[in-house]
């Protein structure tokens, strides 16, 4: 009983002390809090955002769970679309002690006054302002109630990347929301390996004329993917210029940023002339998910735009956050006063050190609280009409995800979604989020789109300049070899074989090329063609093709087409046929496997002859015999004509083994030695690339080939060793002299050229391996979309058969008599071979310790009973010399006297059982110890 009242008098006392926190905390609640709106009223945005911001001051001031006794105050003003009006706005607020602002709607206007809230702690709460840049440590006050730029420009890059695209223009406001904007665009699409070809900037408040001029260098331009980052002020005035110019005709794609969403969303009908003019357009719109707080809302908007007097119009997205930043402050705002937080302002020492004027700074004041406020609007965790309301590490808002919009008709249709976790899918973003993140460019997907000029065929994306300008192709003047590239100076015409691939591409290509070439070089050099790709490069032309070989360092430079002829370093020396000696049947192998050969013989039948003497007649007798038995059984294996048979198994193991290596020596031989008597064979002093590295006799080049920084850089060959050649005849000369007589021993040059070379000279040949394996392309300006249809066409040219045909006309010319001549057999090496006498080593070395391990066991077997008649015996020579002799005799004898002991000593035993037979057995067991003594000292071979 005590102990219940005890606890009826604390719960009381608790509730009490509870009751009376509580009622302290509401009453230290202001009756009014004071906050700011800057908006434009007469904007798409603002207009809608101004009714949407007071049915949220409506709702949050009847809501009996946010704010209890205090009055949320909404003081809102018109800048006009005036930076200048938004600060002057933005001061008064600050001098009618304003807890926090809603606003400003521009991105202009609001880095200005950031810089206000800045130094006096006011929150700013935009839910327009989506230039990226904000969201920066410069700006602390500002936070950013909507989604940035920065993830719409993510995902216009990934679109971008889906069609497979590599360029766009950018049409965009020269300001700080239009520039910062496209900055984000251009760092998105190079992530995806894509750019922005032509940056197009437009006069803030641009006049039809202004339009005009910027749309003309647009039109003129090579990208056909152009990028609207504009105000919906001007927006559809672009689109009408451009519809004017005929930019909205098959091939041209159009992706406008937000701003034209919205006004799909607040106007209900939009001009038939505006309408006409957006066909085909690809737009977004961020999204937000379906809920039962966004669709009352929704429901709501018809009757909130009556009562607001200014005629009917939609809801578009910038409406849903304006009206979720009311709640996001308000929600901080409960919990502020929550933590013991009141209004109080101080008076900012700076300002009042600011003397003159009528400007009545010192009327600014400092909110004590604001950064604790900022503090609990960052750390919000809350559902609002717009979805999960909650802040990343940067301020930005988490998940952020857009509808991708194609404008048909007098409506659009959604094709897909994007958002930072899923990338483009045409599933809404929440059923990813359970998932895995996967943003793979693998697993995106659109549905299908209807692009300008009401064609489903996606558009290539870019044309030739259409300035009346033709493509200027860079061609090597070549002074030799000129099947390949020849210049007519006197017609200005080129031919050739190169010439006629690129013509033949060209084409197939589905789309006129213009185009004009010219010729690089002085006519009496060949050209270095890096340098032609360098001259590309600075502008000096649009292209280059001919002879040019794909390197590494070329394609640092330029993109190259996929080759149309194989081509690799090739050395070219002279040769002379050899002749034959007394000595040729030598030739087939070297010293080395000569001698390896030989041992290997001898080997195998000594090991044959130690396999086989305790147990094979054939390999006993006496040692001159033996000698001569192991030598003619080794060598008779040679030609299979031995004619002692083999009886041990490990002797039988050892013989088919080495049977199979001296078959294989034999074939190898026969076929090497048949090919140097039969076929003419031709000798050169240089063997290879190695035998050049180790000379240091000269080497020629063809002048303006790769291959002398090759030789340089890859072999560390000297210059002052490389000698530049220029034409086929000057290779001729320099290799008849010689480096002796001031020429050179070898040319290292491509395979192409030196085919051509050799049909008509038949004192040279290719020496060596190729030691490059590369090939001719033709050569364009990094991330050209040119390149990719010229390799297309290239190989529809090699599937066809054009590309061989024309290899055919230009390349196919007589070989030289001596075509069926080979340079000098390479003799056959020991490294060839050496598995085969490995395998065969093994196969003796593990006969032999089978067979020593299984002597040693019958030399233990039998020892004892000879160890025991002689104690001289057990010394270690003397079993040395026992071992021998028992090695040395014959199998069979050995284990005749071990059964005949075996019988004498069951004969002994036999005798020993009986009195009178003790003594007779025991002089049978003498006589016939020394019958076996008497044995052994009579067996000697």
């Amino acid at each position: 009983m005590r102990i219940t009242l005890w606890v009826l008098i604390s719960w009381v006392l608790c509730d009490s002390v509870y009751g009376a926190v509580i009622q302290a905390n509401v009453t230290t609640r202001p009756a009014v809090v004071n906050v700011g709106g800057i908006i434009a009223f007469n904007s798409v945005i603002g207009k809608v955002a101004k009714i949407a911001i007071e049915a949220a001051l409506h709702d949050v001031n009847s809501s009996p769970d946010v704010l209890p006794g205090t009055k949320l105050q909404i003081s809102m003003l018109d800048s006009n679309y005036s930076g200048f009006l938004g600060i002057v706005e933005a001061m008064q607020f600050m001098e009618a002690e304003t807890v926090a602002i809603i606003g400003p709607q521009s991105s202009v206007i609001a880095h200005v006054i950031s810089y206000i809230a800045n130094e006096l702690e006011v929150p700013l709460l935009s839910f327009a302002a989506t230039d990226p840049t904000l969201t920066s440590l410069q700006y602390p006050f500002f936070v950013r109630t909507t989604q940035s730029d920065l993830f719409q420009m993510a995902a216009i890059a990934d679109i971008v990347d889906y069609y497979g695209w590599t360029e766009v223009i950018a049409v965009y406001i020269d300001d700080d929301y239009g520039r910062n904007g496209i900055v984000s665009l251009g760092d998105k699409l190079a992530e995806k390996r894509c750019r922005i070809a032509y940056k197009a900037a437009l006069n803030p408040q641009p006049t039809r004329e202004d339009i005009m001029d910027v749309l003309v260098n647009v039109f003129l331009s090579e990208s056909r993917i152009l990028v609207l980052h504009i105000y919906n002020t001007y927006g559809l005035e672009v689109l009408n210029v451009a519809k004017y110019l005929g930019m909205m005709e098959s091939g041209f794609v159009w992706i406008a940023t937000n701003w034209l969403s919205d006004i799909l969303d607040t106007k209900v009908t939009l001009p038939v002339n505006a309408s006409d003019d957006i066909q085909g357009l690809i737009t977004l719109r961020m999204y937000t998910p379906d809920s039962k707080l966004k669709s009352n809302f929704v429901s709501r908007w018809s009757n909130l735009t009556r009562e607001d007097g200014h005629g009917s119009f939609g809801l578009n997205t910038f409406g849903l956050y304006a009206y979720d930043s009311v709640w996001i402050l308000a929600r901080a705002l409960d919990e502020y006063f929550g933590q013991g937080g009141n209004i109080s302002f101080s008076k900012d020492i700076r300002l009042s050190e600011v003397q003159g004027g009528n400007l009545h700074l010192n009327a600014m004041s400092i909110f004590d609280g604001g950064q604790k406020l900022l503090d609990n609007i960052l750390q919000i965790n809350t559902t609002g009409i717009t979805g999960q309301i909650q802040f990343d590490s940067d301020h930005n808002l988490i998940r952020p995800a857009y509808e991708i919009i194609n404008v048909i008709g007098n409506g659009y249709r959604r094709i897909g979604y994007w958002s930072n976790y899923s990338g483009l899918s045409v599933k809404p973003p929440e059923t990813f989020y359970s998932k895995p993140f996967n943003r793979s460019s693998s697993t995106a997907q659109l549905y299908g789109v209807i692009w300008p000029g009401q064609t489903t065929d996606k558009p290539r994306g870019w044309v030739f300049p259409n300035n009346g300008r033709h493509l200027r192709i860079g061609v090597p003047n070549r002074v030799s070899y000129r099947e390949f590239v020849a210049y007519s100076p006197a017609t200005d015409t080129f031919s050739g074989y190169c010439i006629d691939v690129f013509t033949a591409a060209v084409n197939l290509l589905p789309y006129p090329v213009p185009h004009k070439l010219m010729p690089f070089g002085d006519g009496h050099n060949n050209p270095s063609c890096t340098s032609l790709i360098e001259a590309m490069n600075q502008g000096e032309y649009d292209a280059a093709i001919g002879d040019i070989a794909i390197t590494t360092n070329r394609t640092r430079m330029a993109d190259f087409t996929q080759p149309y002829i194989e081509s690799g370093l090739v050395i070219v020396a002279p040769v002379r046929a050899m002749k034959s000696n007394a000595w040729a049947f030598m030739k087939p192998f070297t010293p080395m496997m000569w001698c390896v050969t030989a041992i290997f013989f001898l080997i195998v039948g000594a090991v044959v002859w130690v396999l086989e003497h305790r147990s094979n007649e054939e390999f006993r007798g006496p040692p001159r015999r033996q000698i001569v038995t192991i030598l003619w059984f080794s060598f008779s294996t040679m030609f299979f004509a031995h004619k002692e048979n083999t009886v041990s198994s490990l002797g039988r193991l050892v013989l088919i083994i080495w049977l199979f290596v001296v078959l294989i020596i034999n074939s190898s031989y026969t076929a090497s030695l048949t090919s140097m008597l039969t076929v003419q064979q031709l000798t050169s002093p240089v063997k290879g690339i190695q035998s050049l590295m180790a000379s240091t006799d000269p080497i020629g080049y063809q002048q303006g080939s790769f291959a002398k920084n090759y030789l340089m850089e890859e072999f560390h060959i000297p210059q002052s060793r490389l000698i530049p050649l220029n034409s086929a005849d000057e290779y001729t000369n320099a290799l008849n002299r010689g480096p002796r007589g001031g020429g050179v021993a070898a040319v290292v040059d491509e395979r192409a050229y030196i085919e051509l070379f050799l049909a008509t000279r038949c004192e040279f040949t290719i020496v060596g391996q190729e030691f490059t394996k590369n090939g001719w392309g033709f050569a364009f300006p990094r991330d050209s979309p040119l390149a990719v249809d010229m390799s297309t066409a290239i190989l529809r040219l090699s599937e066809n058969g054009e590309l061989q045909r024309i290899h055919d006309k230009w390349l196919m010319s007589s070989a030289c008599s001596s075509q069926g001549s080979t340079l000098e057999v390479d003799r056959l090496e020991l490294k060839s071979f050496w598995g085969l006498f490995l395998v065969c080593g093994i196969a003796c070395l593990v006969a032999l310790l089978i067979y020593f391990v299984h002597m040693v066991r019958q030399f233990i077997t039998h020892y004892p009973y000879e160890g025991e008649l002689s104690s001289e015996r057990s010394s270690m020579s003397a079993r040395l010399k026992t071992f021998l002799l028992f090695a040395d005799e014959k199998e069979e004898d050995v284990l005749r006297r071990s059964k005949r002991r075996q019988l004498d000593k069951d004969s002994n035993a036999g005798s020993m059982s009986g009195g009178s037979t003790m003594m007779n057995g025991s002089r049978s067991s003498t006589l016939g110890m020394n019958s076996t003594r008497s044995v052994d000292s009579n067996y000697v071979v």
